[in-house]
């Protein structure tokens, strides 16, 4: 039988929020500024497209495979711990990220970065739940959200004049201040546990299948159509059957299977999370690309245009999450959804001759379909489970995101490599460059549209 540890739960939660916001604030700002510099990274290291994308998505990898194992030792082991651990780890691999001396440094710094990541997003959700009461988890949602999404509206500008006026890696530099900062905070201000510690056995076998699994199948996906793509793909699939199989049968999983067999909210809204993030991540990506490579503008006015998008989400989010409290949460993430699939079909007609207005209405309206559909959706996951897996709960809802984020960019590298191979972007294809734009966009509209379809779905078993 499990044995539960009582938490001092004596906090300052105007403290908490401070803390909580600049984490989810600090963290996309971070992931869109390396965005607008990949050019400038690119140049210096000569990296083609594809190796590129390996920036963003060393980064996606490692947060996905361990998001889970992570947000099952916040439970055993305590969410406070592991949000301090994992800032302070954050700081570490952020500063040494400012001083690669290549590319597959790069690569392999950003993969330990994912990996603090992992370790502070697990079970950040369920922690900000835990010091407030229902009535007001909506509202809290909605901030935190919001400055996930202020983080990314800043990010493209200020990243754009930081890689402009001193150089790519003074991002990093300043990030690993922030996070320095909130780890003190933390350890002055936040070193209680606000939730009981559950006291069971860690899942290491569990624990070590579903990573090896995860890992197959996002490496597999992003290097396709390579046959021995296919096969690690293959093997991935493999691997997370058998991990659902002895999950069902493990006394303490690190995943409660059941979390999905039994409680259909939960499954349909954590589906409805993968497929928004699999279906609207790489915009920026490839907006970025195609901004500065095709229109011929610098970072930082690349990074004006595309701040577009997260200034609505971060306006919308806010707001939705609050309407949450009050109204059906799962009929407002349902209509978000549907705006962004709005947003990604227009988005399919770019062209060479695309003007400024296109694309700043179109991020416009994915902006607002994507804060209308975030806080809700999120505020449904939390209320489908009890306070006991809120932390696992937490780091699904974490885990969709960043898993949704790298089957996103392994789409949209897998569709660049049809049209462009491992060729860097030049003039002479152009042309191929657009058509694989094209591609992308309408394969993230046929996606999001399917995911409309799940929030519908979801609606009706409610």
């Amino acid at each position: 039988m499990a044995e539960t540890v009582a938490a001092n739960k004596k906090i300052n939660t105007t403290i908490l929020l401070v803390a909580t916001m600049a984490t989810h604030f600090f963290n996309p700002f971070m992931g869109s500024a390396v965005n607008i510099a990949l050019k400038k990274i690119g140049t210096e290291f000569s990296m083609s497209a594809v190796q590129l994308s390996w920036v963003s998505m060393s980064y996606l990898l490692a947060a996905a495979v361990f998001l889970v194992p992570f947000g099952r030792l916040g439970d055993i082991w305590g969410k406070t711990k592991m949000f301090l651990y994992g800032t302070i780890f954050f700081a570490i691999t952020t500063f040494l990220c400012a001083f690669v001396p290549n590319s597959s440094f790069l690569i392999a710094m950003r993969f330990a970065q994912g990996i603090a990541a992992a370790m502070m997003s697990a079970t950040l959700m369920a922690y900000i739940i835990s010091a407030f009461p229902p009535e007001k988890r909506g509202k809290v949602i909605g901030l935190n959200i919001s400055a996930v999404y202020l983080g990314s509206s800043l990010a493209p500008m200020i990243g754009g004049f930081l890689t402009d006026a001193l150089s790519w890696r003074s991002i990093f530099l300043i990030n690993a201040s922030t996070s320095t900062l909130i780890a003190i905070l933390i350890i002055w201000k936040l070193n209680k546990e606000l939730s009981p510690v559950v006291k069971e056995k860690f899942d290491f076998r569990g624990s070590l299948l579903y990573m090896i699994s995860i890992s197959l199948l996002m490496y597999g996906l992003s290097k396709l159509p390579e046959i021995k793509a296919l096969a690690i793909t293959v093997l991935g699939l493999i691997g997370l059957f058998v991990f659902v199989k002895i999950e069902m049968r493990t006394k303490f999983p690190v995943l409660n299977i059941r979390m999905f067999t039994k409680n259909r909210i939960f499954a349909l809204s954590n589906l409805s999370a993968f497929i928004n993030y699999a279906s609207t991540f790489a915009v920026t990506f490839m907006l970025s690309l195609y901004l500065q490579y095709i229109m011929g503008l610098s970072a930082s006015q690349a990074g004006l245009i595309l701040v577009i998008q997260p200034v609505m989400m971060a306006a919308v989010a806010s707001f939705s999450g609050r309407l949450s409290d009050k109204k059906n949460p799962r009929i407002l993430a349902a209509i978000g959804m549907g705006t962004s699939s709005l947003g990604l079909f227009l988005l399919s007609f770019i062209s060479k001759d695309s003007s400024t207005a296109f694309i700043l209405i179109d991020l416009f309206v994915l902006g607002i379909g994507f804060g209308m559909f975030s806080s809700p959706n999120t505020n449904v996951v939390m209320r489908s489970v009890d306070k006991k897996m809120q932390g696992t709960a937490s780091a699904m809802v974490a885990t969709m995101r960043n898993t949704g984020m790298m089957f996103s960019m392994a789409i949209a590298t897998l569709i660049i490599h049809w049209f462009l191979g491992t060729s860097q972007i030049n003039i002479e294809n152009q042309e191929l460059f657009i058509m694989s734009t094209k591609v992308v966009f309408t394969t993230f509209t046929v996606l999001c549209l399917f995911g409309v379809y799940t929030s519908i779905v979801k609606n009706k078993q409610a």
